[in-house]
């Protein structure tokens, strides 16, 4: 039962509200927005992230590679013009030609292959680098949520103290309690409200952890996980998507720099022109003469050339490949730690809580004793910092589990 009470009452507007820091000046202020969803917290912080402009640059070289792909020609044509004059011999000589590089037989099909691999690449990319935000804006709301959690026990544990320091007060004018028991309980609220300051400053460090990763002050007012039923980590992680991705393009171009051979065929069309005239038996004549002329050039013997390229490709797609394998590995580690954290802090919850109940009956116990004069108030104190440090504990457990549901689905790759 203390589990769904816990986390509800976590969950609400705590962030900018529910506090008043008072002991330390600088104050990160956060504002709940009941609107706003954890996966609206990741779309907007994508788009301010500074792989933004790689996934950017990504996508256009992708369309780029699709339109050299779609071209009827290897490259780009090249034009000519010769124009040759003798004016002792009246020559006129005009010559005009256009060189068009082809594709190779393949080629062109192997180059569009690459276009469609580039563009799953950078979608690829895109997912693969949301995952990775996720998993820091998760971290980082949890890690809020401790904090406040800390910080709101320790001011519980501050209001006890000075409670207590009023009823000792009046026991001591009233000869009750020894003088050295008012100075052990003014220790005691000195030591909690040291712990309420620390606890405000780690509130606040969390706080701008997450602004300087969103780049935002809001923050969703509910970010809790249903935990995923996925056992193991598939091949449509993100991350294994996205190396993949790149290593379907290394080897799409690879094949088609395969396909170059010796160099690119091409075909050359031109116009000649002859224009001659000269004086002959005291007689001018002349002959013009047109022509039209095609040719097709066939590169030959530059594979020893070509293979260096090919070579330093198939060494790019290889250590893509040794890459993968090894981050499979270490995503499988992570996922076999998030699944046995999450078993260990849901064993011990249920321990916890336990300790919890059993330590308040016990305090009450002692509360009633030492109202009564049947222990010492250095008791009293032990028994209600053990006390204290039980319900801390059960309440952090109860948060953790929750973390635990997020992590774990960090893990196996499923995004908000």
């Amino acid at each position: 039962m203390f589990l769904p009470l816990l986390i509800p009452l976590l969950l609400t507007p705590i962030f900018a509200h529910a506090e008043n820091l008072q002991r330390v000046e600088h104050h990160d202020a956060l504002i709940v927005d009941s609107q706003l969803s954890l996966q609206q917290v990741v779309e907007s912080t994508l788009e301010k992230y500074p792989d933004s402009q790689w996934l950017a640059a990504l996508e256009n070289e992708a369309a780029a590679i699709k339109q050299r792909g779609d071209s009827w020609f290897s490259g780009a044509a090249q034009a000519s013009y010769r124009f040759q004059e003798a004016s002792s011999l009246h020559l006129h000589y005009n010559d005009a030609t256009v060189q068009v590089p082809l594709w190779n037989l393949g080629q062109r099909d192997a180059n569009q292959q690459i276009g469609e691999k580039a563009q799953i690449d950078s979608a690829m990319q895109t997912t693969a680098t949301k995952w990775r935000v996720a998993g820091l804006i998760r971290a980082a709301l949890w890690d809020i949520s401790l904090q406040q959690l800390r910080l709101e026990q320790a001011k519980v544990e501050l209001t006890t103290a000075e409670q207590l320091t009023n009823d000792v007060k009046r026991r001591v004018q009233a000869g009750d309690l020894a003088e050295t028991d008012s100075l052990l309980v003014q220790t005691e609220v000195l030591t909690k409200r040291s712990t309420v300051t620390l606890a405000e400053a780690e509130v606040m460090h969390a706080r701008k952890r997450y602004s300087s990763i969103t780049q935002d002050t809001k923050v969703p007012a509910n970010f809790q996980e249903k935990l995923t039923k996925q056992k193991e980590i598939e091949q449509t992680h993100p991350a294994l998507q996205a190396i993949n991705s790149q290593i379907e393009r290394k080897q799409a171009e690879l094949d088609a720099l395969e396909l170059v051979g010796s160099g690119q065929n091409s075909v050359v069309v031109g116009i000649n022109s002859d224009r001659y005239s000269a004086g002959k038996g005291g007689k001018d004549v002349s002959n013009n003469m047109e022509s039209f002329n095609i040719g097709v050039n066939v590169p030959f013997g530059g594979l020893a050339h070509h293979a260096p390229q090919v070579a330093a490709l198939n060494v790019e797609v290889n250590k893509l490949r040794a890459e993968r394998d090894q981050l499979f590995r270490n995503l499988e580690q992570a996922h076999h730690e998030a699944e046995h954290n999450l078993q260990v802090n849901q064993a011990e919850l249920s321990i916890s809580n336990e300790l919890k109940t059993v330590a308040e009956k016990h305090l009450k116990m002692t509360q009633l004793s030492f109202s009564v004069g049947e222990i010492d108030l250095i008791d009293l104190l032990k028994i209600q910092s053990q006390t204290q440090l039980a319900v801390l504990t059960a309440k952090e457990r109860a948060v953790i589990v929750q973390r635990d549901f997020a992590f774990y689905n960090q893990a196996v790759g499923l995004l908000p």
